[in-house]
């Protein structure tokens, strides 16, 4: 059989920057090898260079026997693009290798554009994939794929780019609740919350800012997390379906009742696997929200919301004053 012929199979990148991921129009260098078993025809050896998203999901049929479940799916190639390692030989209609480890080099080129960073999420993915291709004399094409990272590289550091300002301004936001008691004339809990940035990258370690005042006679708890957003769109936006997945949460110390003014500082850490954020993809979007919230006794809490975006560069920061 043609799977028992080839073995062994791996393609290795030749890096120089250290870096484990590619972005629009980085040059990928880099060689394939592997073992055939027995003397072997292959006509061609070819590889395919794609980018694509696609989303996928279901809804409805909570309705009864009557009522189908409709299914909605989108698709976007970003490029396509496809090239040689090892040219057919027309004369003989293929080239003759030996039994043992044959390994050959290769070289092509990302296309420039702003193509959205890799994904998989939960009703869809966004892939960039190098497929390489054995072809041999009347049968089918034995198929290597080889999924790469790629990143949407924004040097958010970079003097003169307007969303530089944007990503580097630091963010603050406020709220405030009532508890109510038996006739609703405690006076309101606040909460203020700043951080130094906008854009953070994964794993780094956020450090908020947190202004409580808590007059009430209960014991408030702040707690913060970081939640990824996820939004799949069919192509005419008519359609959406939402998943939200909790990232990261931590709890800070409690504040006691009676206090009017305590400043403290809550650090979050930001997974290393997260995923960067995804704005310029119109059917898969992905956005990031740290919620730090304070709860007052059982029932009641303050909420304050920050969108932040993550990036794959580190973001010179100024601590909130």
């Amino acid at each position: 059989m043609f799977e028992q012929t080839i073995r062994n199979f791996k393609i290795n990148f030749i890096r120089h920057d250290g870096r484990n991921s590619f972005s629009s129009g980085d040059q990928i260098i880099g060689h394939i090898s592997f073992d055939l078993t027995k003397e072997t025809k292959i006509t061609s050896i070819t590889m395919r260079l794609k980018g694509n998203v696609n989303v996928h999901w279901t809804a409805g049929g909570g309705g009864g026997k009557q009522e189908t479940r409709k299914r909605y799916s989108a698709r976007l190639d970003f490029f396509d693009l496809k090239g040689v390692i090892l040219q057919e030989d027309r004369a003989t209609r293929g080239t003759k290798l030996q039994l043992g480890t044959h390994v050959y080099p290769f070289t092509c080129q990302l296309p420039l554009g702003n193509f959205p960073s890799s994904f998989h999420g939960v009703h869809g993915k966004i892939a960039y994939t190098l497929t390489v291709g054995i072809n041999r004399p009347w049968r089918m094409s034995k198929d290597f794929v080889t999924e790469l990272k790629f990143v949407n590289h924004i040097d958010t550091n970079q003097p003169g780019l307007n969303c530089v300002v944007f990503l580097q301004a630091p963010l603050s936001g406020s709220n405030s609740v009532t508890p109510c008691s038996l006739w609703c004339n405690s006076s309101p809990v606040t909460l203020t919350v700043s951080v130094a940035t906008k854009a953070f990258t994964p794993g780094e370690t956020v450090k908020i800012f947190c202004e409580f005042s808590n007059p009430s006679s209960k014991t408030a708890t702040p707690k913060v997390k970081l939640q990824q957003k996820q939004t799949f769109y069919t192509h005419s936006k008519r359609n959406r379906k939402v998943a939200i997945k909790t990232l990261a949460c931590v709890s800070g110390e409690p504040v006691g009742a009676q206090v009017s003014y305590v400043r403290t500082e809550i650090m979050l850490a930001i997974p290393s696997s997260a995923s960067l954020t995804i704005s310029e993809c119109s059917i898969l979007v992905v956005d990031y929200i740290i919620e730090v919230k304070l709860h007052v006794g059982a029932l009641d809490e303050v909420v304050v919301l920050f969108p932040i975006i993550l990036c794959d560069t580190p973001v010179q920061t100024y601590p909130p004053v």
